[in-house]
């Protein structure tokens, strides 16, 4: 099976092989790598979510990359919404985005499998999917774009079926164990899109009904990640 992790660092950022050092050693090396190798870095997320998204990562959620910008937003979202706090962005200090080392969004927590790895990624390209915009053709022209960032048979033959198979939601929901993982499962949904449409809309509202995400936990989301895009 192929590392579900470094892909989804693909699709959301920095945390890629030869990165070190502090958060702001490799915001330094992530700009190098971006502007000698951007195939690499972007290519992936602009075949697969193409202009869905509309914004980009804002640096200091950037630096994280993958698995760990989704794990961070995650967590600030849910402990503000448990704090009673309003909802609110996402503050300068990448600090605050590092759950404690005993927390469910730790990037090393045990329940961060490869395989829920698996489901986010999933989650990222259903919602994508979800105003009926790739057809066949579509299909065909972003699997060419994918052929072309290397990614390895398996990893390649994971995002045609995904691309090519109907949403399954079920899925999507039975994956969320914890109520952390049902967060990220919606947080990464909302990464992959900006819902302007109404069917992006109202599918974002489906998947947080049956994921039984409260309403306002569902607002902290909403408002943690919208802070954590910059306009492309």
């Amino acid at each position: 099976m192929f590392d579900a992790k470094k892909l989804l660092d693909q699709f959301l950022g920095s945390q890629i092989p030869g990165l070190s050092g502090s958060v702001k050693d490799r915001a330094g090396q992530m700009g190098d790598l971006a502007r000698n190798n951007p195939l690499k870095t972007s290519a992936l997320a602009a075949a697969i979510l193409g202009t869905k998204t509309g914004r980009k990562l804002a640096g200091n959620v950037a630096t994280l990359g993958g698995v760990a910008a989704i794990a961070g937003l995650g967590y600030l979202a849910y402990k503000n919404y448990q704090s009673g706090a309003k909802p609110q962005g996402v503050p300068q200090d990448t600090a605050a985005l590092e759950p404690p080392a005993d927390s469910p969004f730790n990037p090393q927590s045990a329940a961060l499998t490869n395989d829920f790895a698996l489901t986010l990624l999933r989650a990222m390209i259903a919602a994508a999917k979800a105003d009926g915009h790739i057809d066949a053709f579509e299909r065909q022209n972003i699997m060419q774009k994918v052929h072309e960032v290397d990614l390895g048979a398996e990893a390649e033959a994971f995002l045609s079926r995904e691309l090519a198979d109907p949403i399954d939601l079920d899925a999507l929901v039975a994956a969320g164990r914890t109520e952390e993982q049902r967060v990220e499962i919606y947080t990464a949904s909302r990464l992959a899109i900006d819902p302007d449409t109404r069917a992006e809309r109202g599918y974002l509202d489906l998947l947080a009904g049956r994921l039984k995400l409260p309403d306002a936990l569902v607002d902290h989301i909403e408002a943690t990640v919208s802070s954590a895009k910059v306009s492309l």
